[in-house]
């Protein structure tokens, strides 16, 4: 009998685990591909760079023997883990397969995405799961919470530390959620993704609530409602471009900065800015123009744009080089803050700050939601939130008051007074404890009732009062406005103060970390 050679072995290995990373192969490929999802390892195909990814762990198999398990052994344990680059920069990747147990995590499956963590902690590189599964692997009982924890610290140390980056692609329920709830960055696939701590017959049997998955955790409900993800596809591939397109703006971990593409100066003046204000004060327009007219040409990527959309975010380009914006939007609710604007901005505005990425804030908000809904709902805390987040971000932070910025809001938003670097205004801006209208009515109450014609008298102190503040120059005059600016030289005023900022240092007083009233 003719030995082996060790090649001759290896390939017969190496035919057998390709056989066995199909699971049994086709059904339940063919099964998945019939839901409109993709496998595990078509997703992460599509995720790198074609012939740059490594997997690691392919041998691993579950070590459970109880409930049936000890017949059926697929190598991988449900979760393919590896790296390999994504345009050419590292990148780690765990990929849940729900061909396999229904993707339900177990010890091993979770050890293969600690490895994954650990591995991107120590590499300083983002780390992207691709999530697939129903949840943790009853038969394993409490081996495979202890699993799912394992992971949950893990998320919270690379917190800060390095990008991570959640897709839901199938069921998230129960415990999984919180994984992704930790990360920095949530997509959802439209119609075959959700997410939920306790499912629809949970539900019925507790509030006798009639609900369907899509309705209580899908990508339509978690982007608009609850604000959970920060981008909802419509299908599996546009997830997959999304996740491409986000990693362009960000750096690998928090010590580098996000790569600046090419760019070549031309001039910079934006003449359709010169009339984007309406001459009626209380007329709404759009703030989104305004960013589309200072930032590179289709650079500008909204984060949460179906949810609180009385502010904007997302990532941009100027001359090349990332930024994020927090804009209000005087087209949603006038711009005015509430509890849910309050907590997008924040969460963003802290993002950035961990990694390095400027800032720049586009303000036009006439303060904060007023009602019992909002204070009931803890607007203060809320609201503090998104002041806290300024007040200690280090990054290069800079503001351009385009119209209103009254009372307490144009604190929050990112005034000299929290650290702001540069500070510009629009002729058009009024800054102001509050509207011309209801500061005459309190501060000349008296006056106003004592005369002849209440109304003309009225008119008379609004218009007094919009001549001597609701104009820049006199925050100008105290230094608060760095600068009263044409709009249509804005995009140049901000090209060249970045680069100004651009090696910015700012130290925090030492602390073991804040006390950001969550």
């Amino acid at each position: 009998m003719k030995v082996k050679t060790n090649q001759e072995k290896f390939e017969i290995l190496e035919r057998k685990n390709a056989e066995a990373l199909l699971g049994g192969g086709e059904k339940r490929i063919e099964a998945q591909h019939k839901k409109g999802k993709l496998t595990a390892r078509e997703r992460i195909a599509l995720l790198m760079d074609e012939g740059s990814f490594e997997e690691i762990g392919k041998f691993v198999m579950h070590r459970c023997k109880d409930f049936g398990l000890e017949k059926e052994y697929y190598l991988g344990d449900g979760v393919v883990t590896g790296y390999g680059t994504v345009n050419g920069r590292l990148v780690y990747v765990f990929a849940q397969d729900f061909t396999v147990f229904g993707g339900a995590l177990s010890e091993t499956f979770a050890e293969k995405i600690c490895k994954i963590m650990d591995l991107a902690m120590k590499s300083g590189a983002p780390v992207i799961g691709l999530n697939d599964s129903g949840g943790a692997r009853i038969q394993e009982g409490v081996m495979s919470l202890a699993g799912y924890a394992d992971i949950f610290y893990r998320n919270t140390l690379a917190s800060g530390v390095i990008p991570q980056i959640s897709a839901i692609m199938g069921p998230c329920a129960g415990g999984a959620v919180y994984s992704p709830a930790i990360t920095d960055f949530i997509m959802m696939v439209e119609n075959t993704s959700y997410m939920f701590v306790t499912g629809p017959n949970v539900v019925k049997t507790v509030t006798h609530e009639v609900v369907t998955s899509e309705e209580l955790g899908g990508a339509s409900t978690h982007s608009t409602k609850s604000g959970v993800t920060h981008f909802s596809c419509s299908n599996e591939v546009s997830c997959i471009n999304d996740i491409k397109r986000l990693l362009s703006y960000i750096p690998q971990n928090c010590e580098e900065t996000a790569p600046a593409l090419a760019y070549e100066s031309a001039s910079e003046i934006r003449k359709e800015l010169d009339k984007i204000i309406p001459e009626n004060p209380n007329q709404p327009y759009d703030m989104k123009e305004v960013i589309d007219h200072i930032v590179d040409s289709d650079s500008f990527f909204e984060v949460h744009k179906n949810y609180a959309e009385n502010i904007v975010v997302g990532f941009a380009r100027i001359a090349g080089r990332s930024i994020g914006i927090v804009a209000n939007q005087p087209a949603v609710m006038a711009g005015v803050l509430d509890i849910q604007a309050s907590m997008k901005a924040a969460r963003f505005v802290r993002f950035c700050d961990c990694f390095n990425i400027p800032l720049l804030v586009l303000e036009d908000v006439p303060g904060f939601m007023p009602g019992t809904n909002q204070e009931w709902g803890g607007i203060i805390n809320h609201g503090a939130k998104l002041l806290y987040a300024f007040c200690e971000a280090t990054v290069p932070r800079i503001t351009v008051i385009t119209r209103k910025a009254y009372g307490g809001a144009y604190d929050v938003m990112n005034s000299k007074h929290i650290g702001a670097d540069m500070n510009f205004a629009w002729p058009t801006a009024e800054i102001a404890v509050m509207g011309a209208k209801g500061a005459a009515e309190i501060i000349f109450k008296k006056e106003i009732a004592v005369a002849e014609n209440p109304e003309e008298k009225l008119q008379e102190k609004v218009d007094e009062y919009t001549e001597k503040f609701a104009n820049p120059y006199r925050a100008a005059h105290r230094g608060y406005i760095d600068e009263v600016i044409l709009p249509s030289d804005t995009r140049q005023k901000l090209i060249r103060s970045f680069k100004m900022l651009e090696n910015k240092v700012a130290n925090l007083p030492r602390k073991k970390h804040g006390n950001i009233p969550l």
